[in-house]
């Protein structure tokens, strides 16, 4: 008997809300449809400035995001169902991510907070909602993140003959992951920046959210000396399980680095970014996963020409989007968080241990019961 959920992420990137609608018929993953609603610049400006590493917090404004995301929320899964012509009650539940605005798994009290209130979810879309999926994961030692390769290694496992050849995911959003499946071996790990960088220098230097297709990156030249310098980061040394965010890769960290090289043009600095982003990636790949014969690339990173191009050159095995897959590179953590739900839903742990660290595979996030319960 096939079963409906909802998948809800909104990144680091700090672009929208995806939202997807996937069926579980046994082993079977359909996405049925997909909605995104992309965020007001006031609103992204909101999250900005609770976010920053070190920043004083009003909690009167933290509650207000809160309650605005929870509704933004929900409205997505609304949005979502009315176009798929599908009624709430044929849902399961909903697997929301939430807005992460600190992620801080190696502190003494390790945390990871996401905002979005899932009780104004549930109640607006009386659908039972699933949230704050990382906490638990904490609570047993891991780092909380990433999650999806749990996911990738249910999807990707059907796809792909593992005992023929392995494979790696690459998410790159804000912060960068990677997941290696092989037939015996699951290991993932966040690799640093992703586009959180280059997307911070190029709304700085000329006022865009990003830096669409990487054509400003191309207009610069890779400075060696600032990458040798951003490469020597503590970060990227640490042995996995390993993960990180914005609080860490953030202006401030940015700002510091380049303070060592004021002649560097601004056009050269997004092109040493863009630089960065796809040599951690491709240096996590060679020391990790160094028998991968095939590298899948999904998240809005895919979408940058220019760092797919700079990737590409790095590696000697095929590289592709997951589109070439039958999975939309922007698709692929809704439907994690729909997965993950799942899980939940069924008594079933959600994290990998060898990826986040966990002492033991715990059952993940918080369940607010829809207008009929859980049944």
């Amino acid at each position: 008997m096939s079963e409906l959920y909802i998948g809800l992420m909104s990144g680091t990137s700090l672009d929208g809300i995806d939202a997807g609608l996937v069926q579980f018929d046994r082993d079977q993953i359909t996405l049925l449809n997909f909605e995104y609603t992309p965020f007001s610049t006031a609103i992204r400006n909101d999250i900005q400035d609770i976010s920053q590493a070190g920043a004083a917090i009003h909690l009167e404004k933290y509650g207000a995001i809160d309650t605005q995301l929870g509704l933004l929320f929900a409205q997505a899964c609304n949005s979502l169902l009315q176009k798929s012509n599908i009624p709430a009650s044929s849902v399961t539940a909903i697997g929301s991510h939430g807005q992460t605005i600190y992620h801080a798994p190696e502190k003494p009290s390790a945390f990871s907070l996401q905002i979005g209130d899932p009780n104004i979810i549930a109640e607006e879309t009386e659908i039972t909602t699933i949230a704050d999926f990382r906490r638990r994961d904490i609570a047993a030692g891991g780092q909380g993140a990433p999650l999806v390769p749990a996911f990738h290694q249910a999807v990707f496992g059907q796809l792909f003959d593992l005992s023929k050849q392995n494979i790696t995911i690459v998410n790159i959003g804000g912060i960068a992951n990677i997941t290696y499946l092989s037939a015996n071996k699951a290991i993932g790990f966040d690799t640093g920046t992703g586009n959180t960088l280059m997307d911070f220098w190029i709304q700085k230097n000329l006022d865009k959210t990003y830096d669409k297709d990487g054509v400003w990156a191309k207009t610069g030249k890779v400075n060696p000396e600032l990458i040798k310098a951003l490469k020597q980061d503590p970060y990227f040394k640490l042995n996995i399980p390993k993960s990180t965010g914005k609080e860490y890769f953030s202006s401030t960290w940015l700002n510091n680095k380049l303070s060592q090289f004021p002649d560097c043009t601004a056009n050269d600095i997004q092109a040493s970014l863009c630089q960065l982003t796809a040599d951690t990636i491709t240096d996590a790949i060679k020391q990790h996963a160094p028998l991968t014969d095939h590298t899948l690339i999904c998240g809005g990173g895919m979408h940058n020409c220019h760092l797919i191009d700079l990737i590409s050159s790095n590696m000697n095995h095929p590289v592709s989007s997951t589109a070439e897959f039958g999975i939309n590179p922007d698709h692929v953590e809704a439907m994690a968080f729909a997965w993950l739900a799942r899980q939940t839903m069924n008594n079933l742990s959600g994290n990998l241990t060898k990826v986040t660290g966990a002492k033991h595979p715990v059952i993940l996030g918080g369940i607010y019961p829809g207008r009929n319960g859980l049944n």
